[in-house]
C-alpha cells in the first residue's frame, strides 16, 4: 500500500506515525510546502521574548529523525499541484530545483493546514514591516526585523489566542505594543465579562487596547508604518496580522471534492472526503461541533492529532472515529490564564437554546492557606435538561485543571448537577475541601430545585427600581471600595436583626461579590417570607460589566 500525505505539521505527521506503527511495509511519502515538519506552532510567540530559548526548540521532529524512527519518505519544500482522482495521481513540484513530476497513490491525506488572513480591502498589507505568524520562517523574520530596526513600537491587529500571546511577548521584549480588535471585545471563544478580565491583565502590563476598532490601511515612511484605524493613525515600526486563518482548500476545490463551512473540505467521522481514498484532517477541514451539533471550523491541534490518528487507522482498516470537536482551549495572558469549553452564551443565544448561568468567583485554593489567587467561573446549561453546555474561566492558578475537568465532565455527559459528586484532590496549597467546580453544581441544583431563583448582574440595570428592594449583603469594606446606586446595604451578619428595614411588599434582589453569600441570604429572606432573588455574579462581575460597557 502507497499513501502520500500532503503536510507534515501536526495531523499529516501524526497520521504518518501512526500509518508505520500499523503497517510496516506500507510505502508512506509526506510532502511539506515549507522547510520544516512537526514543528510546534503554538509555540512561536514564545520564542520572541526567548521563553522558547532557541529556534532548534520548535522543532519537534527534523525531517531526518523523523525518517530515522519511523521510516517515512519525508519531502520537505515539495509542493503538491495537483491530485488527478480517475488516475489516483498527485502532481508535485520540488521547489528548491523547480522540477515537477507526478506520484501515484493507493490513499492520498490532506492536511495542508490554513494561512493568516490579510484582506484585500486593507491597503498596504504587502508593506515592509507588515507580517503574518504561521510557521518558523515567519518567527524567524519578525524576530530578525526586530533587532535589525531596534524596533520600539508595535501593532498586532487581532485580539485572538495568537494576537494576544504576541502582544504579550512583544511587550516582554520591551516594545510598546497596541492590540487593535475590530470586536467589542477580545478572545472570541469567551464573553465579554470573562474577556474583559484579560484585558485588565493587558492594561496592567501596559499594553494599548484599541477595541471596536478596525483597520483600514498601512502605508510606510521614513522608516515608520502608519497603520490607520477606525481610531486614528497609530505609528509603529511593524504591524502583526493575526485576525484569523482561511484554509488551504485549493487543492481540494481544483479535485472536486466536497467543500462545506466556509469553504473547508468536508469529512465524515472517518475523516473521509467526498472520494473515500482521499482522507483530510486538520485546520483545513469542517469538523462537527459537540454542543450545537452545527458544522464549524476549529483550528486546534489537539483535535487535529486525533484526527490525524483516525485517518491512518481507517486505511489500516481499523474503525476508528471521529467524535466531534468540543473547543477545550486555554491561553496565557502575563499572569494569568483564560479557559474554555464548549460553547460560549452568544452562541447558546445565537442557536436558541434555553439556557441558563452561574458565576463564582473563589480562590484557586483553601483560602486559609497563604497563596489563594482568584479564579472566575463561568458555567452554561440547558434550563429544562441540566446538561452542561460550556465553561469559561480566568485567574491566575487553577484555571487550567478546572476547564480541563469540565470538558471531560461534558464529553461523558454528565449534567450540571452531577458536578456536585465530582471527587476532587483535596489539600489546602491545592485546593478547597469544596472545589469551584463543587460549588458550580450546588449552585446549579439549587436552581433546578427551586431553592433559589437567579437574576444575573448583566440585568441590573433594567430591572425597575420603583417596585423592589435592592439589597448588598457584603461587608461594610466591601461597600465602600465600590457600589451599585440603588442598593440598600445590610452585612449579611447583620441581616437577621435587621429585616425590618426590608419591606416584604416587594421583591428583594440581593447582590454580594460573587452570589454565594447572597444566595445565603435568600434564604434567610425565604425564610421569613421574603419573594427574593439571588445575582448571581454579583458586584464583581456587574463592576466588569460597567469598566467594559458590555
Amino acid at each position: 500500500m502507497k499513501v502520500l500525505i500532503v503536510g507534515g505539521v501536526a495531523g499529516g505527521a501524526s497520521a504518518a506515525a501512526r500509518l508505520r506503527r500499523l503497517d510496516e511495509q506500507a510505502e508512506i511519502i509526506l510532502f511539506e510546502k515549507g522547510p520544516y515538519i512537526s514543528f510546534a506552532n503554538c509555540g512561536l510567540p514564545y520564542y520572541l521574548n526567548r521563553t522558547i530559548p532557541n529556534e532548534r526548540n520548535l522543532l519537534v521532529q527534523t525531517p531526518e529523525s523523523f525518517h530515522g524512527r519511523f521510516c517515512v519518505d519525508v519531502r520537505t519544500n515539495h509542493e503538491v499541484l495537483s491530485i488527478n482522482r480517475e488516475t489516483k495521481m498527485v502532481t508535485v513540484r520540488n521547489l528548491e530545483t523547480n522540477e515537477s513530476y507526478e506520484e501515484n497513490y493507493d490513499k492520498l491525506i490532506l492536511s495542508p493546514g490554513a494561512s493568516p488572513v490579510k484582506p484585500a480591502s486593507i491597503e498596504g498589507l504587502d508593506t515592509e514591516g507588515v507580517f503574518t505568524l504561521r510557521n518558523v520562517p515567519d518567527v524567524r523574520a519578525i524576530d530578525n526585523w526586530i533587532a535589525d530596526f531596534n524596533v520600539k513600537r508595535a501593532v498586532v491587529a487581532g485580539g485572538g489566542y495568537v494576537g494576544v500571546e504576541l502582544v504579550e511577548n512583544l511587550v516582554e521584549r520591551g516594545i510598546d505594543t497596541t492590540l487593535v480588535e475590530f470586536a467589542p471585545h477580545i478572545i472570541n471563544t469567551v464573553d465579554g465579562e470573562i474577556a474583559v478580565i484579560a484585558e485588565r491583565e493587558l492594561k496592567k502590563h501596559n499594553v494599548h487596547l484599541k477595541l471596536g476598532c478596525a483597520l483600514q490601511s498601512v502605508k510606510r515612511e521614513n522608516g515608520k508604518l502608519y497603520v490607520t484605524t477606525t481610531d486614528g493613525v497609530l505609528e509603529a515600526e511593524m504591524l502583526i496580522m493575526s485576525i484569523g486563518i482561511s484554509p488551504n482548500n485549493g487543492l481540494a476545490k481544483d479535485a472536486g471534492l466536497t467543500l462545506g463551512f466556509r469553504e473547508c473540505i468536508s469529512v465524515n467521522d472517518k475523516m473521509q472526503t467526498s472520494d473515500p481514498d482521499i482522507y483530510a484532517v486538520g485546520d483545513v477541514i469542517e469538523v462537527c461541533e459537540l454542543i450545537t451539533g452545527t458544522k464549524q471550523n476549529i483550528a486546534l491541534a489537539g483535535p487535529a492529532n486525533r484526527q490525524g490518528r483516525i485517518a491512518a487507522d481507517q486505511i489500516c482498516g481499523i474503525d476508528s472515529r471521529y467524535k466531534k470537536t468540543q473547543g477545550s482551549a486555554i491561553m496565557k495572558v502575563f499572569d494569568i490564564a483564560v479557559a474554555s469549553t464548549g460553547i460560549s452564551e452568544k452562541t447558546a443565544k445565537a442557536m436558541g437554546i434555553d439556557f441558563d448561568k452561574i458565576y463564582l468567583h473563589s480562590g484557586s485554593h483553601a483560602g486559609y492557606y497563604p497563596g489563594a489567587k482568584p479564579l472566575s467561573v463561568k458555567i452554561l446549561f440547558e434550563k429544562t435538561t441540566g446538561r452542561l453546555l460550556g465553561g469559561q474561566f480566568a485567574g491566575a492558578d487553577g484555571a487550567d485543571k478546572r476547564c480541563d475537568v469540565l470538558a471531560t465532565a461534558i464529553r461523558c455527559g454528565m449534567k450540571a448537577t452531577d458536578l456536585v459528586n465530582l471527587e476532587l484532590c483535596y489539600a489546602p496549597p491545592f485546593n478547597a475541601a469544596k472545589d469551584p467546580l463543587n460549588m458550580a453544581g450546588f449552585a446549579i441544583e439549587n436552581i433546578m430545585t427551586g431553592k433559589v431563583r437567579n437574576f444575573h448582574w448583566d440585568s441590573v440595570d433594567s430591572l425597575d427600581k420603583n417596585h423592589i428592594t435592592l439589597l448588598d449583603v457584603r461587608t461594610t469594606k466591601e461597600h465602600e471600595s465600590g457600589n451599585v446606586p440603588g442598593f440598600i446595604h445590610i452585612p449579611l451578619h447583620e441581616l437577621r436583626s435587621r429585616l425590618e428595614e426590608i419591606p416584604k411588599d416587594m421583591p428583594v434582589y440581593v447582590h454580594c461579590l460573587s452570589g454565594l453569600r447572597s444566595y445565603v441570604a435568600c434564604r434567610i429572606l425565604s425564610g421569613h417570607g421574603y419573594d427574593c432573588y439571588n445575582i448571581s455574579g454579583g458586584y464583581y462581575f456587574y463592576n466588569c460589566f460597567k469598566e467594559a460597557n458590555l
